[in-house]
């Protein structure tokens, strides 16, 4: 296997690489990752991602290079390199921006509803300590909900059964954005009250 990447490596340009990777020959692709391996590297190099280190940034740059090996169309008058670099860049890019970004911030930093014991809905569990458990939730949510507003307690409901943003503010007749600032609150008056 090793003579036939040798002899693919040295012979074979990138264009008719991609060509072959796209028609299924694996050992073409592995040799493209090879060779721009270090251009990755290169563009990860004066990089920061927040929340995470060098390597992550490599592995958002080789998501790139694999993109680029996968889409290339030598049709468009660019070579793979200049269109590998491009898509490397772009991935990089996106990622740092979406770290910085506080789209993701509720995922991050939610509030579980669930009591402390994860045992409340354990089937392993006798049936005693489901019961008990389930009980305890129960009483922790209504507690909860007592600090909560009448938009916010509906808001909670519909957002415990799964329903999106948009799903919400269409039932209860509001803008996704009030539903977002009632989550939010909803959210706060949890963490405060832990």
């Amino acid at each position: 296997m090793r003579n036939v990447f040798n002899a693919v490596e040295t012979d074979s340009t990138d264009e008719e690489l991609c060509r072959l990777t796209t028609e299924g020959d694996s050992a073409a692709g592995e040799v493209l990752v090879r060779r721009y391996s270090r251009l990755v590297r290169l563009c990860c190099r004066p990089l920061f991602l927040m929340g995470g280190d060098q390597e992550d940034l490599i592995q958002e740059g080789m998501l790139g290079l694999t993109l680029a090996i996968r889409s290339y169309d030598s049709r468009q008058n660019a070579s793979f390199r200049t269109y590998a670099e491009r898509c490397i860049r772009t991935r990089l890019y996106t990622a740092i921006r979406d770290a910085s970004s506080t789209t993701h911030a509720p995922l991050n930093e939610s509030v579980p509803l669930e009591p402390d014991d994860p045992a409340w809905l354990s089937y392993q569990d006798d049936p005693e300590t489901v019961v008990v458990s389930r009980d305890a939730f129960q009483e922790r949510l209504r507690q909860y909900r007592q600090q909560l507003t009448s938009l916010e307690e509906q808001v909670l409901a519909l957002y415990l059964q799964g329903l999106s943003y948009q799903e919400i503010a269409q039932r209860l007749n509001r803008s996704v954005k009030s539903v977002d600032n009632a989550v939010q609150r909803i959210r706060k008056k949890l963490q405060s009250s832990r």
